[in-house]
């Protein structure tokens, strides 16, 4: 099968080939699926478990991207929940080979059911920001109707979720990001927009939540608009600052099959609405990696047709 393959660390994002490899084993509870669509996260290049398994050893060459959509080809042993032929979509294993390939590997608890009228390219979207941005509001901050959250990033592909998500159980919604992005803010239900170029964050006043998906000195300045009692999600990096009488968090996403089944409703719904900035062939990865790449939403890469023509 063709596949995306990174073996250097050292090489970056120059790194990626586009390869040959072997046809993926589904072991005891897995399912092997046909991707159709799949999504990546720039920065994973960098993470440990792109270059190593969880006991530690080298597992070069490996497939990167965690996000997918396809359709389910073989059970493994045990499993059960799925099958063969159904439409799913969800997250691949940090430790295991990914999505960027034609066929992958999955533990069926990390993959939820998707309804024929979703477009595999946007749900490819969904699994990453779509979890994130529940998680870090709801689950780790708490936000509740009539608070105030400051979404940085608000144009991006979790920040985007976040403010649907947040509006919709009636917070105030303040979103950041640069002056193209407000447009896109504006209409996904933030009530406010600063431009992180021009405008100075201390006239956000204080906030019950900051939700930061960009990290770095705009992380480093947010801890002092938390309120008393409010909570700073940091999606990039642990916070190295205490907001003063309130929290800082950072997390990592996990999987959660009854999250996804509810925000691929919403998103039928019409409640819901993932941006997907881009939708490029299996063959162009290396450059929709590329940090120098800028495109609201989330950029999706394509590597099967919905008839599974690569």
């Amino acid at each position: 099968m063709r596949a995306i393959t990174v073996r250097d660390r050292d090489a970056g994002v120059g790194g990626l080939t586009l390869t040959d490899m072997p046809y993926p084993h589904a072991a005891e509870n897995d399912v092997i699926v046909h991707v159709h669509a799949a999504g990546f996260t720039p920065g994973e290049l960098d993470w440990p478990g792109t270059w190593s398994d969880r006991a530690g050893r080298d597992r070069t060459p490996s497939i990167p991207g965690h996000e997918l959509s396809g359709t389910v080809v073989e059970l493994g042993y045990g499993t059960t929940g799925l099958t063969v032929g159904q439409r799913v979509f969800g997250l691949t294993d940090w430790a295991r080979n990914g999505s960027l390939a034609e066929y992958t590997a999955v533990e069926a608890r990390n993959l939820a059911p998707l309804a024929a009228d979703i477009d595999h390219t946007v749900a490819a979207a969904l699994p990453i920001s779509g979890l994130t941005a529940w998680q870090g509001l709801f689950d780790h901050a708490h936000l509740t109707t009539g608070q105030t959250v400051l979404v940085h990033g608000a144009a991006g592909g979790v920040g985007s979720i976040a403010v649907q998500l947040a509006r919709e159980v009636g917070a105030r919604v303040i979103g950041t990001g640069r002056a193209d992005d407000r447009d896109v803010a504006l209409g996904l239900g933030a009530q406010t927009f600063l431009d992180l170029d021009t405008d100075d964050l201390r006239h956000v006043g204080e906030v019950d939540v900051v939700f930061d998906a960009i990290g770095g000195d705009i992380l480093k300045r947010s801890t002092e608009l938390v309120r008393p009692g409010g909570t700073l999600v940091s999606l990039t990096m642990p916070p190295t600052v205490q907001p003063k009488d309130g929290r800082a968090i950072f997390f990592v996403v996990e999987p959660d099959r009854t999250r996804l089944t509810d925000l691929a409703q919403r998103l039928r719904a019409g409640r819901l609405n993932p941006i997907v900035g881009a939708v490029l062939p299996l063959s162009e990865t290396a450059s929709a990696f590329a940090r120098h790449r800028r495109t609201p939403g989330k950029t999706i890469i394509q590597v099967a047709d919905e008839l599974g023509t690569p």
